[in-house]
C-alpha cells in the first residue's frame, strides 16, 4: 500500500484527479460542442438537446440513494469499474446515432457511466482518507474536472478536424484505456491498511493529534438521521440553486456566444478554457480556505458571485463581458464545489457519507436538470438567453438563504 514516503490518500486525490478530467473534457463541458455540431447536422432544438442533459441529471438524481448505498457496500472502487466500462461503451455507440431515440439512449449510458464511476465515489474514498485536509483533498480532487473543461480545446479541435463521430468514438477508447487502470488506484478506507486519515500515527502512538478535523463530525450520522435535521435539506437545496447556473451554462453558453454574438466555435471554447482556469484557482484557494474559515459563509458569497455572473452573461455584448462574466463564474464554482461535499462531511461524518449524498442528489439534480431546460425553453419562444439567464440568476440569489440557514446539527439523541 505504500508508496514512497506520500500518504496513500494523495494517490486516491490524484486518480481523481484523472478520472474527473477524463469526464469533464469528453463529456461536461464538450457536451456545448456536441450540441453545435448536432444542431447543424440534424436541426434539433434547444429545448430537445436541453431536455437530455436534463435526463441524465435526473438519472443521476433517481439512482443517487442506490448509488450511495453500493459505494458505501461494496467501496469506490468496484463502481468506479463498473462506470467506466459503461462510460466507455457508451461513447462508442453514441458515435453511431441516427436518430433522437438513438440519442437519449446512447447519452443516458455515457450519463449513467460518468454518474457511476465520477463525483459520489470518488468523494466517498476522499472523505473517508482525509479530517484535517479534507477540504484541500476534495479542492485538490475536483481539478481534474477543471483540467478537463482545458482539455475541451483538444476536443473541440477533434470535432473540427476528423467530426464528432470519430471524437466520440476515440473518447470511448481513451475511456477505457484510461479510466480502468485510474480506479485501480482507490481504496475505500485507510484503516484495513493500517492506516489512519491524514496519515496520522496509529491510535495511540506518540504525537497523535488528539482532535480530529476542525469541524469534523464527532460522530458518524446514519442517512436516515441525516436526512431528520433542516442542514440536509437546506445542503441540497442551496447544491441545487448553485447547480441552475452551472448546468445552463454548460449546455448553452458556446451556443450563446456562437449564435448570437457572432464568434467561432473556437472563440466559444476560449472561453471555457479561461472559465476552467480561473475554476482550478478557485478549487485550491477554496480548499485551503475551506479548512480554515466558515464553509457556510463562502458558499453564500459564491452564491452571490454565480448569481452576479450569469446576470453578466445576459448582458453581454462584447467579447470582454462575457471573458469577464466566465472570470467570475469560474471562481465561484471552482470554490464553491468542494466545499458542498467537505460540509457534508463535516456535519455527519464518512460511515454513510455516500448513501447521505446520493439521498442529497434527489434534491440536487433538480438544478441540474431545471437550469438547461428553463434556458433553452425560453431561448426558443423569445429568440435570446437574456431572459433565461437573468431569472436563473435571480433563482441563484435566493438560493444562497439556504446556506445562511445551514447551520450544524446537534448529534443525534440516541448518541449523545
Amino acid at each position: 500500500m505504500a508508496r514512497g514516503r506520500v500518504f496513500y490518500g494523495w494517490w486516491i486525490v490524484g486518480a481523481g484527479v484523472g478520472l474527473e478530467a477524463l469526464i469533464g473534457a469528453l463529456v461536461f463541458h464538450a457536451y456545448g460542442q456536441y450540441v453545435v455540431l448536432l444542431r447543424e447536422e440534424f436541426g434539433w432544438s434547444k429545448t430537445m438537446l436541453s431536455a437530455a442533459f436534463s435526463m441524465a441529471r435526473a438519472e443521476s438524481g433517481i439512482l443517487g440513494p442506490v448509488q450511495g448505498w453500493l459505494t458505501d457496500r461494496f467501496g469506490p472502487r468496484a463502481l468506479i469499474r463498473v462506470g467506466m466500462s459503461i462510460f466507455g461503451l457508451g461513447f462508442l455507440l453514441f458515435s453511431q446515432i441516427r436518430s433522437p431515440l438513438g440519442f437519449f439512449l446512447t447519452f443516458f449510458l455515457i450519463a449513467l457511466g460518468s454518474s457511476l464511476g465520477g463525483f459520489l465515489p470518488i468523494g466517498v474514498a476522499i472523505v473517508a482518507w482525509f479530517r484535517r485536509r479534507r477540504a484541500l483533498a476534495l479542492g485538490v480532487s475536483a481539478t481534474g474536472m477543471a483540467v478537463g473543461g482545458l482539455l475541451t480545446q483538444v476536443v473541440a479541435l477533434a470535432m473540427t478536424r476528423v467530426g464528432w463521430r470519430w471524437t466520440a468514438f476515440a473518447s470511448g477508447v481513451v475511456i477505457l484505456l484510461l479510466g480502468l487502470p485510474l480506479a485501480q488506484l482507490v481504496r475505500h478506507r485507510p484503516e484495513p491498511y493500517g492506516l489512519e486519515p491524514d496519515g496520522d500515527p496509529p491510535r495511540g502512538a506518540a504525537g497523535r493529534p488528539e482532535a480530529r478535523a476542525r469541524g469534523a463530525a464527532s460522530v458518524d450520522w446514519s442517512a436516515r438521521e441525516a436526512m431528520r435535521t433542516g442542514a440536509f435539506w437546506f445542503i441540497a437545496i442551496g447544491h441545487g440553486a448553485a447547480l441552475l447556473v452551472v448546468s445552463a451554462v454548460l449546455v448553452h453558453l458556446v451556443v450563446h456566444v456562437t449564435e448570437r454574438l457572432g464568434y467561432s466555435l473556437q472563440q466559444g471554447t476560449a472561453v471555457i478554457a479561461l472559465m476552467t482556469v480561473m475554476q482550478v484557482m478557485g478549487q485550491l484557494a477554496g480548499g485551503w480556505a475551506g479548512d480554515r474559515f466558515s464553509k457556510r459563509a463562502i458558499a453564500v458569497g459564491c452564491m452571490a458571485a454565480h448569481a452576479a455572473a450569469l446576470w453578466l452573461l445576459a448582458s453581454a455584448t462584447t467579447f470582454w463581458t462575457v471573458g469577464a462574466f466566465a472570470v467570475l463564474h469560474g471562481l465561484a464554482w471552482g470554490i464553491r464545489g468542494p466545499l458542498m461535499s467537505a460540509i457534508r462531511a463535516d456535519y455527519f461524518g464518512s460511515a454513510a457519507f455516500g448513501t447521505i449524498t446520493g439521498f442529497s442528489s434527489m434534491i440536487v439534480m433538480l438544478g441540474m436538470m431545471g437550469g438547461p431546460l428553463i434556458a433553452g425553453v425560453l431561448a426558443d419562444r423569445t429568440g435570446s438567453y437574456e431572459v433565461g439567464f437573468r431569472v436563473l440568476a435571480g433563482l441563484a440569489a435566493l438560493g444562497s438563504v439556504f446556506f445562511v440557514l445551514a447551520r450544524r446539527p446537534r448529534r443525534p439523541a440516541t448518541r449523545a
